[in-house]
């Protein structure tokens, strides 16, 4: 008997720094031309612009620009627009939720919950952007696990975003108990995914839970995506079933 093959997609994390690049210039055409050029299914993005009084923002512009669905996650206001993570899709998007993961008085933080069907198999991917505090992550990191730890909500899952963590630190310790980790030791000779140019840390991370399998992992450093945003984004392709 002939098993179906389990479906195969690509998916990033791209923290795209208000689509301002190193450069000073704000240019969402110059990040869509990243994605085009990685060539995911599907993308967490965090620090992104949204709708206000200026116009429907970059989540919109790149949606628009890449033919791809999206959903906005807003954590906070900036200068009257939304602003906080978003998810694009080439795949339907059936569920979209938001969870609050602010602390104190820390900045704003939000975790959004998007399921995406791939050919018939529903994916639930956590986008995140946690704090700069070391108790602020160690609080989010815990809340994060436990919802993705949640056995209601069965089936595949990824979880991805800019941690702010670079060193094996709390949030990262606990996450690993609970989840698998991507180990980019062994896929990548060049890691560190911050600052941009120049990279010396390691902020951005994929972690995964249920029937996913890791199938490679690429970080694109061309000329372009090292001056688009202050991140690179780091892109998997995975197998899920």
């Amino acid at each position: 008997m002939t098993h179906p093959a389990r479906p195969t997609l690509r998916v990033a994390t791209y923290n795209i720094h208000r689509c301002r690049g190193l450069d000073g210039r704000t240019r969402p055409q110059r990040i869509a031309a990243v994605l085009r050029t990685i060539d995911a299914d599907v993308v967490a993005l965090q620090e992104v612009v949204g709708a206000g009084p200026h116009g429907g923002g970059h989540a919109e512009e790149l949606g628009a620009m890449l033919g791809m669905g999206w959903v906005m996650s807003p954590a906070r206001e900036l200068r009257g627009h939304q602003f906080g993570n978003a998810v694009l899709s080439r795949f339907p998007i059936m569920h979209h939720s938001e969870h609050d993961l602010s602390w104190k008085t820390c900045e704003p933080r939000r975790m959004q919950r998007v399921d995406v069907v791939v050919h018939g198999c529903t994916l639930h991917l956590y986008n995140v952007h946690l704090g700069t505090a070391i108790l602020e992550r160690r609080h989010q990191a815990l809340r994060l696990a436990s919802m993705v730890s949640d056995r209601h909500i069965a089936g595949p899952k990824l979880v991805l975003g800019d941690f702010n963590e670079w060193m094996r630190g709390l949030a990262t310790k606990m996450l690993s108990e609970r989840l698998n980790s991507v180990d980019l030791r062994n896929h990548l000779r060049r890691r560190r995914t911050y600052p941009g140019l120049f990279p010396i840390l390691h902020l951005d991370h994929i972690y995964y839970a249920g029937r996913v399998e890791i199938v490679g992992i690429e970080l694109p450093r061309t000329r372009q995506s090292l001056v688009a945003s202050d991140h690179l984004p780091l892109v998997a392709d995975v197998r899920i079933g």
